[in-house]
Order: C-alpha cells, then structure tokens, then sequence
C-alpha cells in the first residue's frame, strides 16, 4: 500500500469513499462502455444513497460518466454538464444483496448502435474501487493497474490464445481472471499487466478470429 492510499487521493469532495470513489467508480464506467452515453440510470445502494446529497456521491459518479478524474473541479457542476453534453440522467436508491456498504449500480445506454451496459461497483476506502459485476457476470476489476477486458468465445485453447499474443509482444501478466456463463458460451479475461499494451497489441487481439471485445482500461 503506497503513501497516497494511506492519507487519500487529490480529491473534490469531503470523502475518499464518497466522493473521490465514486468519481473513480463513473469513470471506469464510462471506459468500459467505450461510447457516448445518452442515458444512464444510477442507483445507489446503502451508504452511497444515505450521503449522496451530503458528500456529493451523486455529482461526483456523474462527473466521473463524463470523464472527471476525482481531483477535477468541475464535478461540482457535474449535472449541469451532463445536460449540455445530452446525457440525460436518473438518480435512484436501490438494496442490493451482499454487497459493500458503498456500492452503485449504473446502467447506460447509447441510442444510435442501441447499446447498453449494466454493471455494479463499490469504493471500498481510500478512493480505491472494485467493480464486482457486469451485465450479469461476476467480475474482479480495480484499476490499480493497466487492465484488459476481452469478451471472447468460449473455445479450447482460446484463453491460451490470448496469453501468447500479450507474450510475444513482452507484456507481463501481473493477475488474470477468467470467466464464464456456460460452457461454449462467452468468456470474460480481465487481465492486469505491468505496462500499458500498445496499439499493435490491441489491434492483434481485436484481429483473433474468436476474440469478441477488446477494452483498454488505463490505471484510474
């Protein structure tokens, strides 16, 4: 744990947990959808809903849709950017079943590809977050390091596939997580690496016949 976990991030806002985790929480949000959003629906869960007036959780998970890092003064004016950026909105308390105290469900939707993405997302102290869901899949995702997720079919081999090409471009797997539905459905890797992949490497994924999905997710 470095220093800067230990007193709290260069934040807007009264609470690391509050405020600065959950502007992190709406930009990883907004990385994973990868495209404009129209429209998002935020519902927030426990101690999330009881402050969201108080410490401005509810400004800084919009803020963070628009791309605001935690320390960006412009959350504070979060709603109304949102508005002249055409991203309608909905704030909605929710009781979600054995999660963190500080947990969000955002769900966001673009019109033009009719494209959606519901995931679920707590700040678990420090600023620091965990997404623990995406449309329906659990998942393990931090942003402490530079990520990879990749939708994939589910083929013999394919997982193996996907850690040769990072190896011969010399990207070291710190931790990689695998998942799936059903078998011979679609696999889910959140691969955390070293060094940020460059364009070469996300291109020669997206090119593999059963790769579906490549997002890029820098360190938030």
């Amino acid at each position: 744990m470095s220093i800067f976990e230990i007193m709290g991030p260069a934040m807007i806002g009264p609470s690391s947990s509050h405020t600065a985790g959950a502007a992190r929480i709406g930009r990883m949000a907004s990385l994973l959808f990868a495209d404009k959003i129209d429209r998002t629906v935020v519902k927030l869960h426990g101690s999330f809903a009881d402050t969201a007036v108080g410490h401005g959780t509810d400004r800084a998970i919009i803020g963070g849709l628009l791309g605001f890092l935690p320390d960006d003064q412009r959350l504070r004016n979060s709603f109304e950017l949102a508005e002249e950026a055409g991203m309608e909105f909905s704030l909605e308390e929710v009781k979600l079943r054995e999660v963190h105290p500080n947990t969000v469900q955002i769900e966001l939707y673009n019109k033009e590809k009719d494209k959606s993405l519901e995931l679920v997302a707590s700040s678990i102290g420090g600023g620091r977050i965990k997404v623990t869901e995406i449309n329906g899949s659990s998942v393990e995702l931090t942003g402490r390091m530079p990520t990879l997720w990749i939708l994939h079919r589910d083929r013999p081999g394919e997982v193996g596939i996907i850690t040769s090409i990072l190896g011969s471009y010399k990207i070291n797997i710190a931790f990689m997580q695998v998942y799936r539905n059903r078998k011979g459905d679609i696999g889910s890797c959140i691969i955390e690496m070293d060094h940020k992949p460059n364009q070469y490497v996300i291109k020669h994924l997206e090119n593999s016949e059963d790769i579906i999905q490549v997002r890029y997710l820098p360190r938030i």
